[in-house]
C-alpha cells in the first residue's frame, strides 16, 4: 500500500526532523519546503494527500500560500501550524476552509491526531458506526418482539431511524441493507398491531396515542403566548427521517424545545389527515357536522379546499379568540410571496402555513422519470428534501420568522412509503383511486395482506353507500387493478404513496421551536 504523501512547509524545516521520523514510523512520507511559491510549485509538480502549513513565513505568508493553494486545489486538505493565537488569524484559516488548526509548539502525536482526524475522517466514523450497530443489532432483533404499545412504537422508530441516518452518513451500505431488512419485520409486526388496536383507539380516546383530530388542541394551543406570533407550518408528507435530516439546517434558526411523535388517523391521505388536523374531528364527524365543507372520494371537486374554514371552526369550538390566519403554498409564486406575508402577519398570533412542496415531490416521482431517478430509494429521498429545503424559498421565509421573533411550530398530516409489491384488487366505478386504500363496495382483494374495515362508522369513516367499506394496503404492498395490471404495477413500483399503515406513514413529527438570537 502506497505511503501517505505529506507536503509540510515551514521556513525552519529543520526543525522538523524528529516529526519526519516519527511520521514515517507510522507509515507517512513526508516532504519539506521552506516558502509558499516553493509549496505551489511542489503541488502542481506531483500528488500530495495533504499539506502542513506554516502560518508565519517570509515571502508568501501562511494565509496567502492557502488562499492560492484552495484556488488551484480545492479539495486538497491543508492544517495550518502556527505561533499566533490571535482569533482573528484562526478566522481567516477557517474561513479559508482548512481541515485542522494547531498551536506551535506541537509533538508528534498531535500531528498524527490531526492527519487521522484529516485523513482517515470518514472510515473512522464508518467502522466505529458499523461496531456500534453491530452491538445494537441483536437488541434491536429482541425489542422488536416486545414492541406492543403506542409510545413504544414511536420509540423503536425513532431508533430505526436514527441507525438509517448514521449508517447514511458512515456510507455503510451492507449494514444499511441489514437495517433495510429489520425495518421490513418492523413495519410487518406495525401493520398487525395497528389492526388489533386503531379501532379501539378509535372507540375510546383516553387509551388512544396523540391523533391527527387532537393536535391542534393537545399541542398548539397550549403553547400560544399572548402576543408573541406564532408560524404553524404543516409541511404536508413530511416523515420522521425527512424531518430528522432538515433539523441541522434549521437549527442554525431555532431551538428545539419539543419534539415529538403523533399518529396520523387512517387514511393516511391528506383528504381525511389534514381535514382532521384541522377540524379537530374524525372524517366522519367532519361529514356529519359540516357537510357543507366534505367532499367524499367518488366525488368532483377538490378534497382539501376548506382548511381554513374548518381550523375557524375548531378555535370557536374550543373558544379560542387568539387571532390568526391561513395560507396555503401550492406554487412557486405562493412560496415566494411567503416572506412578504410573515412579515404583514406578525401582529396576527397565530399564522397557519400549508406547504405542499414535499407532497409534490412525492406525486411528481410517479409521472417523471427525472424524480424517479433523484429519489429511487429512502436515503436519496431525504437527500432531495435537504437539498430542496436549504434552498426553498420556505427557508427563507423562516429567516424572516425568525428575525420577527416567530415561534415555529413544525408538523404534517402523514407521511410516505416507498411501495414495493402491487396487489390485484377489483372494484367497481365509484371506487377511490389512492394506490394505498380503498374505499368503496365490492371488493376483492386479498384479504391476508391488507387491514379491511367493513364497518366504517367503526372507524368514525364516512359510510360512502350501503355495504361501502374500506381496505388498507400494509407493509410496502401497493393496490392496482387487473386491468392493464404488468403495465401500472411497473410504473408505481417504487414509487412514494400514502393513504395505508406503515411506520413511515402513520408514525410522524411535531415539533416546537423558538427563535435563535
Amino acid at each position: 500500500m502506497q505511503a501517505i504523501q505529506i507536503l509540510w512547509v515551514d521556513d525552519e524545516v529543520d526543525l522538523l526532523k524528529p516529526h519526519f521520523l516519527f511520521l514515517a514510523s507510522r507509515g507517512y512520507e513526508a516532504h519539506a519546503c521552506t516558502n509558499g511559491q516553493e509549496a505551489l510549485s511542489l503541488v502542481n509538480e506531483r500528488r500530495f494527500d495533504v499539506v502542513l502549513l506554516d502560518e508565519n513565513m517570509p515571502g508568501l505568508n501562511g494565509l496567502e500560500t492557502l488562499g492560492l493553494l484552495k484556488a488551484e486545489h480545492p479539495s486538497l486538505p491543508v492544517i495550518m501550524v502556527t505561533k499566533n493565537e490571535e482569533e482573528h488569524i484562526m478566522e481567516d484559516a477557517i474561513g479559508s476552509k482548512i481541515s485542522d488548526y494547531l498551536i506551535k509548539p506541537v509533538n508528534p502525536h498531535q500531528i498524527l491526531l490531526s492527519l487521522k482526524k484529516t485523513l482517515d475522517h470518514q472510515s473512522l466514523i464508518s467502522e466505529k458506526t458499523a461496531h456500534n450497530y453491530q452491538k445494537e443489532f441483536q437488541q434491536i432483533s429482541l425489542a422488536l418482539m416486545d414492541v406492543d404499545t403506542p409510545s413504544a412504537w414511536a420509540d423503536f422508530y425513532k431508533k430505526l431511524v436514527y441507525w438509517q441516518l448514521e449508517l447514511q452518513q458512515s456510507g455503510d451500505v451492507a449494514f444499511a441493507e441489514i437495517l433495510d431488512n429489520q425495518i421490513k419485520e418492523a413495519n410487518a409486526l406495525f401493520g398487525k398491531f395497528i389492526e388489533r388496536n386503531y379501532p379501539d383507539w378509535i372507540a375510546d380516546s383516553n387509551d388512544a396515542p396523540l391523533l391527527s383530530p387532537r393536535l391542534i388542541k393537545e399541542k398548539v394551543l397550549p403553547n400560544l403566548k399572548g402576543e408573541q406570533p406564532t408560524l404553524l407550518l404543516v409541511i404536508d408528507n413530511l416523515r420522521w427521517d425527512q424531518w430528522k435530516t432538515i433539523e441541522p439546517i434549521l437549527s442554525t434558526l431555532y431551538q428545539k424545545t419539543e419534539e415529538t411523535l403523533y399518529y396520523s388517523i387512517l387514511p393516511t391521505a391528506t383528504q381525511y389527515a389534514r381535514n382532521s388536523l384541522f377540524a379537530g374531528l374524525m372524517p366522519s364527524e367532519i361529514k356529519q357536522h359540516y357537510p357543507e365543507l366534505w367532499l367524499d372520494d367518488h366525488e368532483e371537486g377538490g378534497k382539501n379546499q376548506h382548511e381554513a374554514e374548518l381550523l375557524e371552526k375548531q378555535l370557536k369550538r374550543l373558544h379560542v379568540d387568539h387571532k390568526h390566519c391561513f395560507k396555503k403554498v401550492t406554487n412557486l409564486e405562493a412560496a415566494k410571496s411567503l416572506v412578504k406575508e410573515i412579515e404583514q402577519q406578525k401582529n396576527n398570533g397565530l399564522f397557519t402555513v400549508v406547504y405542499n412542496f414535499v407532497d409534490m415531490i412525492s406525486h411528481a416521482k410517479s409521472e417523471m422519470e427525472i424524480i424517479k431517478e433523484l429519489a429511487s430509494d429512502d436515503k436519496a429521498y431525504r437527500s432531495l428534501t435537504e437539498s430542496w429545503f436549504k434552498n426553498s424559498p420556505l427557508f427563507e421565509a423562516l429567516q424572516k420568522a425568525r428575525d420577527l421573533g416567530y415561534q415555529l411550530m413544525l408538523t404534517t398530516d402523514h407521511g410516505t412509503i416507498n411501495v414495493k409489491s402491487p396487489l390485484e384488487v377489483i372494484g367497481d366505478k365509484a371506487t377511490s383511486m389512492n394506490l394505498r386504500y380503498k374505499a368503496g363496495k365490492n371488493l376483492n382483494y386479498p384479504s391476508k395482506k391488507v387491514m379491511e374495515v367493513i364497518d366504517p362508522k367503526s372507524l368514525k369513516l364516512p359510510n360512502l353507500s350501503l355495504n361501502s367499506r374500506y381496505i388498507f394496503a400494509k407493509e410496502a404492498h401497493y393496490f392496482v387493478y387487473p386491468q392493464n395490471f404488468n403495465h401500472y404495477a411497473k410504473l408505481f413500483q417504487n414509487t412514494y404513496q400514502h393513504g395505508g399503515i406503515s411506520m413511515e406513514e402513520m408514525l410522524i413529527p411535531f415539533v416546537f421551536l423558538t427563535p435563535k438570537n
